[in-house]
């Protein structure tokens, strides 16, 4: 077979990866062979490019069951024989090609992930990037995105909790969607995604194999976007109401034949390739895998068609040969299609038959081992300008705070996203207790016990573009402060991190640097990540996305509180300052920099000592009772934060507290470890005490009640009409 470079570029391997294949295997490999080469060692399943940098998150934790990414998912114990298991992960470039569904089998791709940990998903969580909503384009990426995501997630009956969405046109040709699965289990259930018996089947079961989605994971992640080529038929197509009896019947298996079942994986991304090899990979085993036994859909498949399909809704049980019968009886009654179609081996190869025909033959270690390269960074001079420029110098823009506060409330950045969320349904399973748009976190309970979770997801583009080690630690500040916010502890991280074509020195020094500021967030805040995605050459042209690191993540809880004001006479402070400080530095990056004088500008800066104090101050608070409101000041600044408590309580309120300096950066600087709480006068001789021992400042605002957010000669309008902007915002044409 002549391997062209077009060849090469259809299954996203490079001339030199291909010269490796031949070095390790001492011969050039057949069709199918270097199919399952292109799959396995894509970015996507691979991490060629960023798996060394990733060895940097702190990943350890009394809490982890399992070691972090050895697994589909991360797991963490939650006290009372629970365990949570969790991952986000990306479906950018399907998304881009075919929004609907590729933002549908996003969600039930996370799910099987989590399904495979022996896990029954509980919560979904979204992050969404897309170009300006006054693109056509953008819009029709938006509506679809959006509906195949609540469609999915509203047939599979796992509630849809909580996330976040943001516009700008660095999203326009490459849409961001990254999905955030939780599931609860036993923690003496886990289940390992591992064949390590020899002799045990491999039994496939749910959906008919179909040629929907060859390619998907190396082709689609593997490339930049660039001219007009025909990518659909690259995307998967889902069917949610059979992933809801795979769900069940998956977890029915487990439970009734828990030990003739050695581990279980699903068939994402590279199909049944990635689920045999990578299963045997982790087993210390090998493999054989009859392609002749594999249902289908369509006829005439060729075995490199069945073996990188990436149909959905299918998982693959490694069972002892004495239960098949009974295993295979589960999903008989539930009408689920299963055939064994191979076996586990002790010689560490991988064979592939049809039948009685060998079609490819190739050790399992030079699979799951691809090139690890290492990143040339470079800080362009361009960004050093940026950082520098000097805001003081800006002015102040020809409107009035509470004009400038109204248009603030109505960017579709910081406006309800209640247009989003009330399509997906929060409800189902009866766990929410905080749904979405109530608090900076969504807040579920566990039945049975008195531990309750908090979950959020988080990241700030804008802020990585401009200073990536900053950006990158804000990103993991804000997600788990706003598991503070509610009152929750956390306990672990997953991320999904969102970056251009890594072999650009320009990406290379965002990934690079934007990881090492997560990394010391994390250490900081006594946080590990247990598990993630990457998703690199999100660009078109030439041109990357901001750099987009998405946080996920999960806190554990007593007792909780909302972001809404909720009683009138209340006392309204700001933890993490002493006063209120016209700052220009702080509309670095803003929404309020970026809106008034079209600039993406300055230099983003935290303090992470400080963040944890401020944390663990505002954790203490709630638990102790002290508080009756808290929530995150971030987009649009101090004066927006007050906005929303208002508008979620339904109380005004009226400020004491004298401002230093410009208004601009005073109201709507976006300085970072801040957060508004409210709490009864008689609570506030407590909540002093607790500040001077954790060492951090705060300052009185003013107090809770009324009909309107009045700052004396700054600020001065009615609920009505701060409402009535923040809930214009993402109407789209």
């Amino acid at each position: 077979m002549p391997v062209t470079q077009e060849l090469l570029d259809e299954i996203a391997l490079t001339p030199q990866e291909y010269a490796l294949i031949c070095q390790r295997l001492g011969r050039e490999p057949n069709p199918l062979e270097l199919g399952m080469f292109g799959a396995l060692w894509s970015e996507h399943c691979g991490y060629k490019h960023s798996k060394n940098l990733l060895k940097r998150f702190p990943s350890s934790s009394p809490r982890l069951l399992v070691p972090s990414g050895e697994e589909n998912a991360g797991v963490v114990s939650i006290g009372d024989g629970w365990a949570i298991a969790m991952k986000i992960e990306s479906h950018n470039h399907p998304s881009a090609v075919e929004p609907f569904q590729g933002a549908a089998t996003g969600v039930g791709g996370i799910v099987r992930d989590i399904l495979t940990m022996g896990a029954r998903p509980i919560a979904l969580l979204n992050s969404l990037r897309f170009g300006p909503l006054s693109d056509a384009r953008a819009r029709y990426l938006f509506h679809g995105v959006v509906g195949g995501i609540s469609w999915y997630g509203n047939c599979i009956g796992v509630p849809d909790v909580g996330g976040e969405v943001y516009f700008s046109p660095a999203y326009l040709h490459n849409p961001l969607v990254n999905a955030m699965c939780v599931g609860l289990l036993r923690g003496e259930h886990l289940v390992r995604a591992r064949a390590s018996e020899p002799g045990a089947l491999l039994l496939l079961v749910g959906a008919d194999t179909g040629r929907d989605g060859i390619h998907g994971a190396s082709g689609l992640a593997s490339r930049t976007f660039s001219g007009e080529r025909e990518l659909r038929p690259t995307v998967q197509v889902g069917n949610p109401f059979l992933e809801k009896v795979l769900i069940e019947a998956c977890l029915e298996a487990l439970e009734r034949c828990r030990e003739g079942i050695v581990g279980m994986q699903d068939l994402g991304a590279a199909g049944l390739t990635s689920a045999t090899v990578e299963s045997a990979g982790r087993g210390g085993c090998g493999v054989t895998v009859d392609v002749a036994r594999v249902p289908r859909r369509e006829a005439g498949m060729t075995p490199y068609e069945v073996m990188l399909s990436e149909s959905q809704e299918r998982m693959l049980l490694i069972i002892r040969p004495a239960w098949l019968e009974r295993v295979k009886g589960v999903f008989d009654k539930w009408d689920l299609t299963s055939a064994v179609v191979g076996q586990v081996t002790d010689d560490g190869m991988v064979r592939v038959y049809d039948g009685p025909r060998l079609e490819a033959v190739v050790p399992v270690r030079l699979l799951v081992a691809p090139p690890l390269y290492d990143l040339r960074p470079e800080k362009p001079q361009w960004l050093d300008a940026l950082q520098r420029e000097d805001l003081s110098a800006l002015g102040e823009p020809p409107l009035s705070p509470s004009d400038a506060l109204l248009r603030l409330l109505a960017s579709p950045n910081i406006a309800s996203r209640e247009p989003i969320y009330r399509q997906y349904d929060h409800m189902v399973l009866l766990n929410t207790l905080v749904p979405p748009g109530v608090a900076d976190s969504a807040v579920l309970r566990i039945k049975g016990s008195a531990t309750r979770i908090a979950l959020a997801c988080d990241g700030n583009g804008r802020l990585v573009f401009l200073e990536p080690w900053a950006g990158g630690a804000i990103a993991v500040a804000e997600a788990c402060r706003n598991l503070a916010c509610v009152g929750a502890e956390p306990v672990a991280l997953t991320d999904g991190l969102n970056f251009g074509d890594p072999e650009r020195p320009l990406v290379a020094y965002q990934m690079t640097e934007c990881i090492n500021g997560m990394a010391s967030a994390c250490t900081a805040l006594g946080v590990p990540v247990i598990s993630g995605n990457v998703s690199l050459y999100n660009e078109t042209d030439g041109q990357p996305i901001y750099p987009t690191p998405i946080v996920g993540a999960l806190g554990v809880l007593e007792r909780h509180v909302t972001a809404g004001f909720q009683k009138e006479g209340d006392v309204v402070f700001l933890l993490g300052a002493s006063e209120v400080v016209g700052d220009p530095r702080t509309l670095a990056g803003s929404e309020f920099l970026e809106i008034f004088f079209h600039k993406v500008a300055g230099r983003p800066a935290i303090d992470l000592a400080l963040e944890a104090r401020v944390q663990r101050l505002c954790r203490r608070a709630v638990q102790e009772g002290l508080l009756s409101s808290a929530h995150d000041c971030s987009e649009g600044g101090l004066a927006v934060a007050l906005a929303e408590c208002a508008i979620l309580g339904g109380k005004g309120f009226r400020g004491e507290f004298a401002l230093r300096g410009n208004w601009a950066p005073g109201l709507f600087g976006e300085a970072q470890s801040r957060i508004l709480v409210s709490l009864p006068e008689g609570n506030i001789a407590s909540l002093l005490g607790l500040a001077q021992a954790e060492g951090v400042p705060l300052v009185r605002l003013g107090t809770v009640g009324g009909d309107r957010v009045v700052v004396p000669g700054l600020l001065d309008l009615p609920l009505d009409s701060l409402r009535r902007a923040w809930k214009s915002g993402l109407k789209t044409p």
